[in-house]
């Protein structure tokens, strides 16, 4: 089993070199609860950015359902040379949303603990397109040591070295011995992209594959992106998946409504990689036509309204009704 850095030095002339070259997933926890908001979202006291330390070298966010409805989820990444922070939430005022603030918290701890005076930080989006995901971005502008992943398609195809072979073919970030590669998954959006981590064995699909409402943008590109994760997961490891939101229930099939701020029975953010084959299943059932399909974990939409409805439950999901939260 992998190792994380329980404990470093006091004294040390050198900084602290991570090993990520171990054999399994290194160890981490998602065993807690997510703050889940407020009938009265101007009352909540809840952090504006919830922090959740995986392990030594992850760490998960998540934005404030009361500051913003979706509740995007950002993941920050440490490796020996630099850190990545993918997807940056859906708002852009940063007296709302502290994120830069609370990742630059974080880095600074990090390196005090590594010995470090600083680290360089990469910020990727899982898709410049999706407004959940790139709103906090400007919040990063001009911050030093900081390299911002370009938003054009185009340009962003350039940066990863797939302007010759999208969506085929992968990219890289190296953040000093641990690589995270990139993976073209059009689908949701044009320019959708998915973030596979090795050393914890977790694959990062944005709002591609998530725990709630999906809203297919090409349902021809989103079953080939589902079928190139699929592939890509029979060739490398993955314990998790993890989208960019929660917007299912634990109970099979139902789901919060759009503008929900309060939110306090959620399905668990992680995934695993199995409900690619399910998603793909799926894909295949609504390919061409204009429909919604309720599954336990997710729910397609294909060329209807996120807030289309259905009278007739989907064979197969236990029908469960869903509790009051009043």
């Amino acid at each position: 089993m992998r190792h994380t850095d329980s404990v470093v030095p006091l004294h040390r002339s050198q900084p602290v070199v991570h090993d990520y070259a171990c054999d399994g997933p290194a160890p981490g926890s998602l065993s807690f609860r997510w703050t889940y908001g407020s009938n009265v979202a101007a009352k909540n006291r809840d952090p504006r950015v919830q922090v959740v330390q995986y392990n030594e070298d992850t760490f998960v966010l998540r934005q404030n359902v009361c500051v913003h409805w979706e509740a995007p989820f950002t993941y920050l990444l440490f490796g020996n040379a630099g850190a990545l922070l993918i997807d940056t939430g859906a708002t852009a005022n940063a007296r709302h949303y502290p994120l830069r603030e609370t990742v630059d918290a974080i880095i600074a701890r990090w390196c005090q603990a590594r010995g470090r005076a600083s680290l360089p930080l990469t910020v990727a989006l899982t898709s410049g397109e999706d407004i959940a995901q790139n709103q906090g971005l400007v919040q990063f502008a001009g911050r030093p040591g900081t390299t911002i992943v370009p938003k054009p398609l185009a340009a962003m195809k350039q940066f990863y070295g797939l302007g010759g072979t999208w969506p085929s073919g992968t990219g890289r970030i190296d953040l000093g011995d641990r690589v995270i590669e990139v993976i073209p998954t059009p689908g949701t959006h044009k320019d959708g992209v998915s973030f596979h981590d090795p050393y914890c064995d977790i694959l990062f699909t944005g709002d591609l594959l998530f725990p709630g409402k999906i809203n297919i943008g090409n349902d021809r590109d989103f079953l080939a992106s589902l079928e190139r994760l699929q592939a890509f997961t029979a060739s490398k490891p993955v314990k998790w998946v993890l989208g960019g939101h929660v917007e299912m229930m634990f109970v099979p099939g139902r789901y919060y409504p759009r503008f929900a701020t309060y939110k306090p029975y959620e399905r668990v953010l992680e995934m695993t990689p199995e409900l690619i084959d399910e998603a793909i299943v799926q894909a295949r059932a609504v390919m061409g036509k204009d429909m919604m399909l309720i599954r336990p974990d997710f729910v397609l939409f294909n060329g209807v309204s996120p807030d289309q409805k259905t009278r007739v439950w989907p064979e197969g999901v236990p029908r469960i009704d869903a509790p009051h939260p009043f």
